[in-house]
């Protein structure tokens, strides 16, 4: 440089100088809006990851709020059917739904077939199937009437209705249905019955061989979980019982007993408390859940049971009932405790470890 300076003339020093300081100050300036534009860039993406994460917390919260919400729907959408077997305590439970439903914030709704009629038309259960599943305002509802098991997935319902039921000792069941025809009960007692008059007792009718006690006449619980087959209907079809038994333990989520109901009252409260709450302590205090008894009922002698356990269709219908009673004492066992006389519930005994991924 300091060759160039002595061979260069001052004139020509001076424009060299003065380009390169030109030179430095656009270089400068360059690198200085360079400057300003990466820190524009970082900014814009500075604003634009909080967006992201703004967007991130509000579709979190939408999902919350839906998942919150569908839980919502979901329990408010919620349908039982209790398609309860006469002379099971069914009035005396069924009072217990209608006591709390104004508390409980549901609607109890009691199906009325003709002549009680279990066996509903095709036509009748598209319609009821389409009630149960489409009438919005009637949910959350408690269903309960005296029909037969009907298979919900057969018209393309997605959401099934929880079935629970009650069922009964066959021939303590038979005695008193048989009472009632003749005598009612203290529920209504001044309604007249189909057999008022007939002062027969159920043991000289098992000794007349009278069709009112007949073990045809036991031909009922079967059926009423079996379902709307014909075969269902068969008086002593084996696979009328199978059928009945896999319904109750695929298609039932309870299925009590009549001679230990207040047990089945304690579970369905701790299982659907939006039904039930206060279900137990009703039970035990409250008049209605106690009012229904078959007036005039007369224990059946030794011989007249003896009777009746020969035939095949008792011993069927028994098969059946044994089969409940077993699988209501195998869920009892994981769900109620007794102390000192008294039946508590335990308590959860599951929890979630081992959660992954770590937040």
């Amino acid at each position: 440089m300091g060759l160039l300076r002595h061979m260069m003339p001052p004139k020509l020093q001076l424009l060299a100088l003065l380009a390169f300081a030109v030179a430095m100050f656009f270089l400068e300036n360059q690198i200085q809006k360079l400057e300003e534009s990466r820190g524009k860039l970082e900014r814009a993406i500075a604003r634009h990851e909080v967006r992201e994460i703004e967007q991130r917390h509000t579709q979190d919260g939408l999902r919350e709020r839906d998942s919150a919400a569908a839980l919502s729907d979901s329990e408010d959408g919620v349908v039982i059917i209790y398609n309860r077997v006469p002379k099971t305590a069914s009035t005396s439970f069924t009072n217990i739904a209608y006591d709390l439903c104004g508390k409980n914030h549901y609607h109890v709704l009691h199906i009325n077939t003709t002549k009680n009629n279990p066996v509903m038309s095709i036509q009748d259960q598209v319609r009821f199937v389409k009630n149960v599943t489409e009438w919005r305002e009637m949910k959350p509802a408690f269903y309960h009437g005296h029909v037969s098991f009907l298979d919900f997935t057969k018209f393309g319902v997605k959401r099934k209705p929880i079935y629970i039921n009650v069922i009964r000792d066959p021939i303590e069941r038979l005695v008193s249905y048989y009472y009632f025809l003749r005598f009612g009960d203290d529920y209504r007692p001044g309604l007249r019955r189909r057999k008022q008059g007939d002062k027969k007792t159920f043991d000289e009718c098992v000794s007349a061989g009278g069709s009112d006690c007949a073990p045809e006449k036991l031909w009922l619980q079967i059926p009423f979980f079996c379902g709307h087959y014909s075969e269902c209907w068969n008086v002593g079809s084996q696979w009328a019982l199978e059928q009945a038994k896999y319904n109750l333990v695929n298609e039932y989520m309870l299925v009590g007993v009549t001679e230990e109901l207040e047990d089945f009252v304690m579970m369905l409260e701790a299982a659907l408390p939006r039904f039930f709450k206060g279900a137990t302590e009703l039970y035990k205090t409250g008049k209605k859940s106690h009012l229904r008894k078959t007036s005039e009922k007369k224990p059946p002698t030794k011989e007249s049971i003896a009777k009746l356990q020969q035939s095949v269709i008792w011993k069927m219908e028994n098969e059946f009932y044994e089969f409940a009673l077993e699988q209501f004492q195998f869920v009892r066992a994981h769900a109620v405790r007794e102390k000192d006389g008294e039946l508590y519930l335990l308590a959860q005994n599951f929890f979630y470890e081992k959660i992954y991924p770590k937040n």
